[in-house]
């Protein structure tokens, strides 16, 4: 049965089908590089674009189109609601719509985005207890998407969705295997089966480890092709890789590409590291394109971000990608009218919260939405947990190598509240305040500091340039600053070195009792 999870889990969703991408007020969008707010944007405005397509942790991009509409969702892992569906005409600007999952029901992996006989399906790989793969269904592409439903596979991740010559369905699975699903898509149809043998690099490749991962099945030109990641997605950032494969039966068998791997890191030098997980996805003008994600070099912090890299078929029947290692601007695609990108991170709180497709919370409870309340331009949000560890932060996408946050806050006795850097909850910095004390933030370990001498209510400023991290504070909604005596450096905030997959994010929390008003939430990118 259709769900509509925001009224029974009480997520204040937006009430458009689009996220407003207008700016904070004393900006202006542009289209050179720089938009709203002075985040990274793709397009330059003279026919050409710059990667990423999507800057910040865009993990494992799951590419649907749709007509003339593309849409496009990423690995949310245990950020809800999660899988927040983008949309583009033109494959290079992207806006947000709506999240299709907002019930917790585990760490979310790479999924599969499809439509079959014209409804929309979601395979949802979670690492939970126990591991799963889950499917949801919608009528439209902005829900309401029915309630998850477990398929009993435990044993595997990265599902893809592909139909064969014959009409059956199938999922086509981690490790070279697939199984039958029923005529419906909703439940399997028939045991796991091994059906393809990955390519395999050279043993003296630096990589994480073989892990073949990421299948993305296409049909074109009378042939299937399958994509798949080997390498390892993280270690090494010349390990994760794309290779491909193909068949005239979905049935196979399978011959690899002559020219495997098609996208490799082969130096440290590159823009873009471990690059991997992709898809094959034709453009309004007829060309193709691949879309795949990458470490920005020095950049583990901010996740896996999505990148586009034009395609070109050979005479033979096979594809090369042609973007290089896509630190230079390349042509756009033609035709498509583009959606404004992005979105404004700053938020006045005059209006519903913008959850899923602007803040998260990080494991959040069944109940955590109950804790947000947006009223007179402030944002309450209820105290939980003694720290951010165990309190549920409520966090932002950020893709820009140097930013600050900024935010006024004010308690209840017995809260402690402030902003934070927030990797995961063993991992995190910042500061937070309760009316007698500083509370510092580093390591994932809390410090009482300094009296705090502004009471109850404060601005907080949070400024991570390239890494180094200073904080300052102001009594008087800042119009003075001062810089907090306690200096951070977060480039070891990332995957290999605590795991998870994650990416180092601006956030807000609340702790203790009762509860904090934020209000004038201000996010801007900064130069290097």
């Amino acid at each position: 049965m259709l769900v509509d999870r925001r009224a029974a889990l009480g997520f204040a969703l937006l009430g458009g089908a689009a996220v407003s991408a207008a700016p904070a007020a004393g900006r202006t969008a542009t289209r050179t590089g720089r938009g709203i707010e002075g985040q990274l944007a793709p397009d330059l405005g003279n026919g050409r674009f710059l990667n990423p397509v999507l800057s910040g942790d865009r993990p494992d991009p799951a590419i649907l189109k749709d007509g003339a509409d593309y849409y496009l969702t990423f690995s949310s892992f245990d950020a809800y609601p999660g899988l927040t569906i983008w949309h583009s005409r033109d494959l290079v600007n992207w806006q947000p719509r709506r999240p299709a999952l907002t019930r917790n029901i585990g760490s979310v992996w790479a999924v599969s985005l499809e439509k079959h006989a014209g409804r929309y399906f979601l395979y949802i790989p979670v690492k939970a207890s126990p591991n799963d793969i889950f499917v949801i269904w919608a009528d439209h592409i902005d829900g309401p998407w029915s309630d998850p439903v477990p398929l009993g596979l435990n044993r595997h991740i990265d599902p893809c969705h592909a139909v064969a010559e014959d009409g059956s369905r199938w999922l086509f699975l981690s490790g070279g295997d697939r199984v039958r699903l029923s005529d419906d898509g909703l439940r399997l149809a028939g045991p796991v089966e091994h059906v393809y043998d990955p390519w395999r690099y050279p043993d003296d490749w630096d990589v994480e480890g073989f892990s073949p991962e990421g299948p993305k099945i296409h049909r074109h030109g009378g042939w299937f092709y399958m994509l798949t990641a080997v390498g390892g997605t993280a270690g090494p950032p010349t390990g994760h890789m794309v290779i491909a494969a193909r068949s005239r039966s979905l049935h196979g068998p399978w011959e690899q590409h002559p020219g495997n791997p098609l996208v490799r890191t082969r130096s440290l030098d590159e823009a873009w590291w471990s690059r991997g997980h992709a898809s094959l996805v034709e453009a309004p003008d007829g060309t193709w394109w691949s879309l795949y994600h990458g470490y920005r070099k020095d950049f583990w912090t901010l996740g896996r971000q999505c990148l586009l890299d034009p395609v070109e078929w050979t005479a033979d029947g096979w594809f090369r990608m042609t973007g290089g290692d896509l630190s230079r601007p390349l042509a756009k695609p033609r035709g498509g009218q583009a959606v404004p990108h992005g979105m404004a991170l700053s938020d006045a709180f005059g209006g519903p919260l913008a959850l899923g497709a602007k803040w998260t919370f990080f494991r959040p409870a069944p109940d955590e939405a109950a804790r947000v309340r947006v009223a007179e331009g402030q944002l309450h949000l209820a105290a939980r947990g003694l720290a951010p560890s165990s309190g549920s932060p409520l966090l932002l996408n950020a893709g820009d190598t140097s930013y600050r946050f900024e935010c006024t806050i004010a308690i209840d006795p017995g809260c402690t509240a402030g902003l934070v850097l927030f990797y995961d909850d063993k991992l995190y910095c910042g500061l937070g305040f309760d009316t007698a004390r500083f509370v510092t933030h580093q390591y994932g370990i809390e410090r009482g500091r300094p009296a705090n001498p502004h009471g109850a209510r404060m601005r907080l400023r949070i400024t991570n340039r390239r890494h180094i991290v200073a904080i300052h504070t102001s009594g008087d909604d800042g119009r003075t600053w001062q810089r907090f005596d306690r200096g951070m450096e977060v480039s070891g905030y990332h995957h290999n070195v605590r795991g998870g997959f994650l990416s180092l994010k601006p956030g807000l929390y609340a702790a203790g009792t009762g509860s904090a008003r934020f209000s004038d939430f201000r996010y801007a990118a900064l130069a290097d």
